[in-house]
């Protein structure tokens, strides 16, 4: 009896060592708790996140003249290069404008040259005026010499006197002159302040008709295009979005638990939705240090005060950039498209080739959603 109990003793363990269930239950409990124990450390030294954005500059073309437009070239969603005209204005107005700060340009240059007339003449007449001194002078010098001889009377030494002085009087009327035609000629040459007003209008004019035709920044894409032959452009007011397709970098809003051994220069991997199964290489280049957590109203109010239950409060986000290491991304940057991000901030191999593995499973599933 003893030895039919210890065989089905045996037979019974080995049927417990044998059932898949408990083995398979072994180990999903195993790999759940290899899991947690990645997950608790991966989450300060690996951390990974799928709360990434591609963002790039999104530029609004705005007229700096208003107008009719006259000709739109681009279309929704074309791919541009820097120099490529948008769209174009009505010039009429503006070369009108050219043409009239021409024509002032050209005024202000007569006047000028009528002011340098001015100028000689003043200055001629003040070389009369000081011959004139000079010959009052000799003629009351013989006027005097006869006085003191009782040749003439004192009469007619008071009016040599007189005329002395009348003559160095024309002498500083015409100093005067010279003076005031001066000062409304003004500097000589490109130095001049009317010539400079007149230049300074006409460069305005010639930027203003300038603007009329509307050119891309750089390389990128048009979107939100809301203008055609015919719209009223107004300077000032958006017509068409530009989106920069040059620099684009990935937004990952990281937990704060995530941001403690982060550092300016980790390498990281990214997947793109857009492009499933393939990992592209990144660093990052900055670590956000503030967000915007008040709740205040408008001046006058009260502030609003949220109210949160449960046991765990929500973990605060913040955003880390990061830089595409190379160009292998052109044509995939998508503003607004989504990514997972894998940070390696260390160099454990354990933590990092989990991680490694992770973001690979994380691309591939991508192609299902």
């Amino acid at each position: 009896m003893k030895e039919q109990e210890a065989d089905k003793a045996a037979q019974l363990k080995l049927e417990v060592t044998q059932d898949p269930v408990r083995k398979i239950t072994k180990y999903i409990l195993v790999i759940t708790a290899l899991i947690f124990i990645w997950y608790i450390i991966a989450d300060r030294h690996a951390p990974w996140s799928d709360q990434a954005r591609v963002q790039t500059y999104v530029i609004p073309i705005v007229p700096q003249v208003s107008g009719r437009v006259t000709e739109v070239l681009v279309k929704q969603d074309q791919v541009v290069t820097a120099g490529d005209i948008l769209f174009r204005i009505d010039p009429s107005d503006y070369e009108l404008a050219v043409e009239n700060a021409e024509a002032a340009l050209e005024l202000a240059g007569q006047e000028i040259g009528a002011g340098m007339a001015s100028v000689v003449t003043a200055q001629a007449q003040l070389v009369v005026a000081e011959t004139n001194v000079e010959h009052v002078k000799a003629q009351s010098a013989r006027v005097f010499e006869m006085e003191q001889k009782n040749v003439l009377s004192h009469s007619d030494g008071d009016k040599a006197r007189a005329a002395i002085k009348a003559s160095k009087a024309g002498v500083i009327s015409a100093e005067a002159n010279l003076d005031k035609a001066k000062q409304s000629l003004g500097k000589e040459g490109n130095a001049n302040p009317r010539i400079r007003s007149a230049m300074a209008k006409l460069k305005k004019a010639q930027l203003d008709l300038s603007r009329t035709v509307v050119i891309a920044p750089s390389k990128g894409g048009i979107t939100n295009l809301q203008i055609d032959i015919g719209f009223y452009a107004k300077a000032g007011a958006a017509a068409m979005t530009f989106i920069e397709g040059d620099n684009a970098w990935v937004q990952v809003n990281l937990r704060e638990n995530n941001l403690a051994n982060l550092a300016i220069g980790n390498s990281v991997e990214i997947a793109l939705d857009v492009n499933p199964g393939t990992i592209y290489q990144g660093t990052i280049s900055s670590i956000g240090f503030a967000v915007d957590t008040s709740s205040t109203s408008a001046v006058g109010g009260l502030a609003t005060v949220e109210s949160k239950t449960g046991w765990l409060r929500d973990a605060q986000r913040f955003p880390v950039m990061i830089t595409f290491d190379d160009d292998s991304t052109k044509g995939k940057r998508r503003l607004g498209g989504q990514a997972d991000v894998q940070i390696y901030t260390g160099d454990n191999w354990f933590v990092n080739s989990l991680g490694w593995a992770w973001i690979r499973v994380l691309s591939i599933l991508s192609y299902v959603y």
